[in-house]
């Protein structure tokens, strides 16, 4: 069913992913579907969850490289496999989803759609979170928030997807980490091997 129901969303989006469709294509009765899907919504959140590409590595570097590699990442992702961004938009503005904003009520309501949050939780945080989580960058960046982190490291990336603008190249990708960085107080060593952190002042532009 989950083989049918993949293939269904790879061809013709979350609307092709109907339980008639899936029954038919998968030769399985109704009553079998309704025993491991409540309906059509978590059938497509099982089908997404299924699609999602691999979380990528963390790469060699410094904080820089690295921050700078994971956006070039999310990039091409977004532009080779459109798949998380879809997932996104379904869960975000999806039918049935409006009483179900909390994890508790997803939880024990509709698990499938859980998952699926969880598993776009993941892709779009778990590198970042391990980069973050080092001592070197709590000494570099300080206290930081990681949701606000992501927020401005992720939001061009995915709004330039989101409205059909020309994707961001790995220089653009590289500004979006320097002014991530330059507001904290990073500046790159231009003459060296390394980026070192320089302390923002009152006085500093």
């Amino acid at each position: 069913m989950l083989d049918a129901a993949t293939a269904l969303l790879a061809k013709g989006g979350a609307e092709a992913v109907t339980i008639d469709a899936v029954t038919g294509l998968a030769r399985v009765a109704r009553a079998t579907l309704y025993r491991h899907f409540a309906g059509g919504e978590e059938l497509v959140a099982a089908a997404f969850a299924r699609m999602l590409p691999p979380i990528p590595p963390v790469p060699d570097g410094d904080l820089r490289d690295q921050l700078v590699a994971l956006v070039v990442a999310q990039a091409r992702v977004l532009d080779e496999i459109p798949i998380p961004l879809t997932a996104m938009c379904w869960m975000g503005l999806g039918p049935g989803l409006g009483d179900y904003s909390s994890a508790e009520a997803l939880s024990n309501d509709r698990p499938e759609l859980l998952s699926l949050r969880e598993r776009l939780v993941e892709r779009y945080r778990e590198a970042f979170d391990r980069v973050f989580d080092t001592a070197t960058a709590r000494e570099l960046l300080g206290d930081l928030d990681y949701d606000l982190a992501l927020a401005q490291l992720l939001g061009p990336v995915v709004f330039t997807k989101l409205a059909t603008l020309p994707s961001l190249d790995r220089a653009a990708c590289a500004r979006v980490v320097d002014d991530f960085l330059a507001a904290r107080g990073y500046r790159p060593v231009t003459d060296g091997p390394r980026a070192v952190p320089t302390a923002a002042t009152d006085e500093s532009p």
